[in-house]
């Protein structure tokens, strides 16, 4: 990688903590931009929450109980990705339902850890999805819980957002990007009693909508284009 580094004209970071990821192995900095992820406004924005899930009961025959806190957790079904924390956390979180978007070699550990603490039928594993559907898992959750062990800046974090879908997630890679304030969600620690504890905090006062998806408006995908087009024409210049 440093090698490859060294001959490159520029490198890309999807997060400043990604950039600064990059120096402490000995990238040149020098040559590292951060440059965002996109996002694709007409798909991922607020929508009406119980038409979200009456949608989601016809489209996915998920029956969710009427007024339930949902939690939606996007990511491949990995350890890194801490879905085994969130589960931990339900028996704490009385009534919540978890939503789990992803495939992955950990749903069968995953769908024993459900079994063993006795809320396996709050919950449910979709699979992957369609960004026609991931939409309305987003739309139809009270909050995004993703307790990464390492990130760079993930496309999730940002879709819930503009979803108007408050983040609980972990202190990785780019998180303290995202979650410039309360509207964002709650950054907390890789444990279970303070995933708990965030989830229930932003259920107990949620934020607006309106004002969670503000926190993503600076991504699209006009805005990733331009962004990097003008990169390119500077690489070409210099």
């Amino acid at each position: 990688m440093r090698a490859a580094a060294a001959q490159a004209a520029g490198l890309l970071a999807v997060s400043a903590a990604l950039a600064d990821d990059m120096g402490a192995i000995g990238l040149p900095l020098d040559k590292v931009t951060v440059h965002y992820t996109g996002l694709d406004r007409s798909q991922f924005r607020p929508l009406d929450r119980a038409q979200c899930r009456e949608r989601l009961a016809r489209e996915l025959g998920l029956a969710l109980p009427e007024g339930a806190p949902v939690l939606a957790c996007v990511g491949a079904l990995i350890p890194r990705k801490g879905q085994a924390f969130v589960i931990c956390a339900l028996p704490l979180l009385p009534d919540a339902h978890l939503l789990l978007v992803g495939t992955g070699p950990d749903r069968a550990v995953l769908e024993a850890l459900a079994a063993e603490l006795g809320v396996a039928g709050r919950v449910h594993f979709l699979g992957s999805l369609d960004h026609v559907l991931l939409p309305l898992v987003l739309g139809a959750a009270d909050a995004m819980v993703l307790p990464s062990e390492s990130e760079g800046l993930a496309n999730a974090w940002v879709e819930a957002l503009a979803c108007g879908t408050p983040l609980i997630i972990t202190d990785a890679g780019g998180a303290r990007e995202l979650v410039t304030s309360p509207d964002a969600g709650r950054i907390v620690n890789r444990d279970v009693a303070d995933i708990a504890a965030g989830v229930a905090a932003v259920l107990a006062d949620p934020p607006p909508r309106d004002a969670v998806a503000a926190c993503a408006a600076r991504f699209s995908w006009d805005a990733n284009a331009a962004a990097l087009a003008d990169y390119y024409e500077g690489l070409l210049a210099g």
